[in-house]
């Protein structure tokens, strides 16, 4: 490389590293508010902090993280809420939509980086493109994936006649689960209807469509199948229910399919977004996002277990296989 070269890019890299001295404040700490419904030492939040190490904040440096923010119980909402508040945070990292809502009606000039199926549809940005107000985030958009995954699992289960379609009774709209009913119909394939209101209903319901002669079972999206799924999904292998899952993550705790884009990325996704908050762009300004990689992951061994075996075709076509 030439000389001339060489000074041109020192000096490029000097004014990058300029403009993030300016953003960072030297010896400013930073606080960030937390308001999620899983323990802190999930993978997807230990990736989220290093994500943002790498970035330069780093907790116990230049980054505080207000306690009291993860494992949030939706009837402990309103008083972590209050808590994160008192402690002014520089910015909020939040999801599902319920929290995101609670932190909204709370502030409206404190910037949350939020996250749901669909952050248009559920009221929490004005566009993808202009999110508008104090709110930006991640639009998992996993609704337009249900169809996909229920088509993976009449796949994955050949000859299957009776599918259940679990879903969140606080969120699904009756027109999705109808179309997917449609879908399989044309396939001559019956899909049930089960509705579960909280974490606790799963294991007696998934029990009672097993006895009710449904075959397979497809778990809409919804973050109620996502926290503390080893549980349901151990219940699942000890009834021989073959099932597919909306994070490829549930593959790896024991789930038969899963189709989605990694939990985990997300979440270095949102640390990102966090970081550009944090450098004082302004969260009516940045677009919201979506994940961009979606992976299949089949999961032998728990396919074994169950007695169950995966159509080899299928298998060549996965992103990822446990064996």
């Amino acid at each position: 490389m030439k000389r001339r070269e060489v000074i041109t890019l020192l000096g490029g890299a000097a004014a990058v590293w300029a403009v993030v001295a300016r953003a960072q404040e030297p010896g400013r700490v930073y606080r960030l508010g937390c308001l999620l419904p899983a323990d802190r030492q999930r993978p997807a939040y230990v990736a989220f902090f290093d994500e943002l190490r790498l970035n330069g904040f780093v907790e116990g440096r230049n980054l505080d993280v207000i306690p009291g923010g993860f494992d949030v119980e939706r009837d402990r909402i309103d008083a972590v809420v209050g808590s994160i508040l008192k402690a002014t945070p520089d910015a909020i990292i939040s999801g599902p939509d319920r929290y995101t809502h609670a932190l909204q009606e709370a502030t409206q000039t404190i910037p949350i980086l939020g996250m749901s199926e669909d952050m248009v549809a559920d009221g929490l940005v004005d566009s993808l493109s202009r999110p508008g107000g104090n709110t930006t985030g991640i639009s998992v958009l996993s609704p337009l994936l249900d169809g996909k995954r229920q088509d993976l699992l009449i796949e994955a289960v050949p000859g299957v006649r009776r599918i259940a379609a679990f879903l969140d009774s606080t969120r699904t709209k009756q027109e999705h689960v109808q179309q997917l009913q449609d879908a399989a119909q044309t396939r001559g394939i019956e899909v049930s209807v089960w509705r579960v209101a909280a974490s606790e209903e799963l294991i007696g319901k998934i029990s009672a469509a097993k006895a009710a002669g449904v075959e397979a079972i497809n778990f809409l999206s919804s973050p109620l199948f996502t926290v503390n799924a080893q549980t349901f999904i151990e219940h699942l292998t000890k009834l021989r229910l073959p099932a597919v899952h909306q994070w490829p993550e549930l593959a790896d705790e024991g789930g038969l399919v899963a189709y989605g884009p990694s939990f985990t990325e997300v979440f270095r996704q949102r640390a990102r977004m966090i970081v550009k908050v944090l450098r004082g762009a302004r969260p009516a300004e940045i677009p919201v996002e979506q994940p961009t990689r979606f992976e299949l992951v089949i999961n032998l061994t728990t396919a074994k277990t169950i007695d169950h075996e995966v159509p080899a075709g299928l298998v060549l076509r996965a992103d990822r296989v446990i064996e």
